[in-house]
């Protein structure tokens, strides 16, 4: 059976600013980066499986964002910018992935990561 899967890429937050257009100036990312010419490997790798990636994003780094605990029972939410001191890895990047579940798990071995990646069986709602 196929389901869909999502692989969330969690390592060292990233120099995303690098990539942004004003800054590579014309110039392809999967060209002048290693990590992001092995993510374009690892797509084809996927079709090579017979699985389909149906989504995925590198991220901004987390400067770009924050995280929020959710206020409880009327109370405030409490929101943290980064850099974050809980942890020294962010998620950096996803991919949506549609295979089984013996492929998902070969999958997850596969992507190129200087760390974990974590993949989870979408639920779907019907």
């Amino acid at each position: 059976m196929t389901d869909t899967w999502v692989f969330l890429i969690r390592e060292p937050d990233w120099d995303s600013d690098a990539f942004l257009p004003e800054n590579l100036a014309g110039r392809d990312p999967f060209e002048i980066s290693d990590d992001m010419a092995a993510q374009g490997k690892f797509e084809q790798v996927v079709k090579d499986l017979g699985a389909k990636v149906t989504g995925g994003q590198a991220l901004q780094n987390a400067s770009y964002g924050g995280w929020v605990k959710s206020g409880q029972n009327g109370a405030e939410p409490v929101y943290t910018d980064a850099p974050f001191t809980d942890s020294s890895e962010v998620i950096t990047g996803f991919y949506t992935i549609e295979c089984d579940e013996a492929t998902a798990r070969r999958l997850a071995g596969l992507l190129p990561s200087g760390n974990i990646v974590e993949w989870r069986k979408v639920h779907q709602f019907e």
